[in-house]
């Protein structure tokens, strides 16, 4: 007679693995969280069934709804791309082995995508921002205008730079832009920029010396002028600072000196992405400093360095991509300090403020801050 002891043990082995019936498809999973994971994808989280069937190897798809696009993975989460921006969108969870698909998970919660978007203001003045369609968090960065130096002792100061990530807004609703000038005359101070209000985000502006202060969840003060022993001549300035960093703060300006005595000194290199400060000038040569240098607003980068001494390289180098300051006294953008100028037309070392969408998925300093 046949022996089948072996095929009943081989039963009972899978009946006691939760196999039940042989073969047997998945359980259900459970249905956890859904996330947008950027512009055009989800992330799914879900809690495998705690029957696995048998073979006892499960994968496990994601399926949206509206638009039935899938995803398939091992474990959770698993992201679906793909995705319509606007468009609301649930998920189900399937668990599938070589027997056949489990039933469904119940359905997650509603996501809707954002588009990537940016919008940059780079010219003084109040605007005003409407959040496009299906976009509820952004990311700002906002430096301030540079100050300008006096034509006594002090080089002006850089703007600073602060910035806040995932801040939500309400599509269709309007915000505050504020970007701030730089000083446009012998010792005046530059504009704060800011979004919404100073007290939420904010570069602010630069004077004679002192660089400007920031507001958010990081940045970076802006460099400080310098000092010349000229007295009321005009001669000889003081270097300016640099615009403030994204995680530092912008380079202070050189000292310059005239024929009664002194070494002029050179500007100081910016920290965490900030524009480096100006040199300041000394006797027997140019008199005139350079202006500090700016910052760039697309994410931290490389630190500007500081001016030298010399004839025509004493202006400060732009940090983050910013620009350079000038030969000529002028500030670089943005928020590069400027040394005493009569061009009070010049809106060199200007503040700005940048706008990035989805703020849950970029966020300054570095992330995804790019121009996409």
């Amino acid at each position: 007679m046949p022996n089948f002891s072996g095929l009943w043990t081989s039963r009972q082995q899978l009946q006691a693995k939760g196999a039940g019936t042989w073969p047997a498809v998945p359980g259900a999973p459970t249905i956890g969280t859904a996330t947008v994971a950027s512009g055009t994808s989800a992330s799914v989280t879900f809690t495998a069934p705690s029957n696995l069937g048998y073979p006892a190897s499960v994968t496990y798809t994601v399926i949206s709804s509206p638009g039935g696009i899938t995803s398939t993975g091992s474990s959770s989460p698993i992201v679906v791309s793909g995705l319509t921006t606007g468009t609301a969108y649930t998920f189900t969870v399937i668990a599938v082995n070589a027997s056949g698909n489990s039933a469904a998970s119940a359905a997650s919660n509603s996501v809707t995508p954002a588009a990537i978007g940016q919008q940059a203001y780079t010219t003084p003045g109040t605007f005003t921002w409407v959040a496009p369609a299906g976009v509820t968090s952004v990311s700002v960065v906002c430096v301030g205008g540079a100050g300008q130096g006096n034509s006594t002792v002090y080089g002006g100061g850089g703007g600073g730079l602060g910035y806040r990530n995932n801040y939500t807004v309400t599509p269709g609703n309007s915000y505050t832009v504020v970007v701030g000038s730089c000083g446009l005359s012998n010792g005046a101070s530059g504009g704060d920029s800011y979004f919404v209000s100073t007290a939420n985000v904010q570069g602010g502006g630069g004077a004679a010396p002192s660089g400007g202060p920031y507001t958010g969840t990081g940045g970076g003060s802006g460099g400080n002028g310098g000092f010349s022993d000229n007295g009321a001549c005009v001669t000889y300035q003081a270097g300016s600072g640099g615009a403030g960093g994204y995680a530092g703060s912008g380079g202070n300006g050189g000292n310059g000196y005239d024929s009664n005595g002194g070494t002029a000194t050179a500007g100081s290199a910016g920290s965490g992405g900030a524009g480096g400060g100006s040199g300041g000038a000394f006797y027997g040569s140019d008199n005139v400093s350079g202006g500090g240098g700016g910052v760039g607003i697309l994410g931290q980068g490389s630190n500007g360095a500081g001016g030298t001494t010399s004839n025509g390289n004493r202006y400060g180098r732009g940090g983050s991509g910013g620009s350079n300051g000038s030969s000529a006294a002028v500030g670089g953008n943005y928020g590069g300090g400027r040394a005493r100028s009569s061009n009070g037309a010049d809106t060199s070392g200007s503040g700005a403020v940048r706008i990035i969408w989805p703020g849950t998925t970029r966020s300054f300093p570095s992330t995804n801050t790019g121009d996409l």
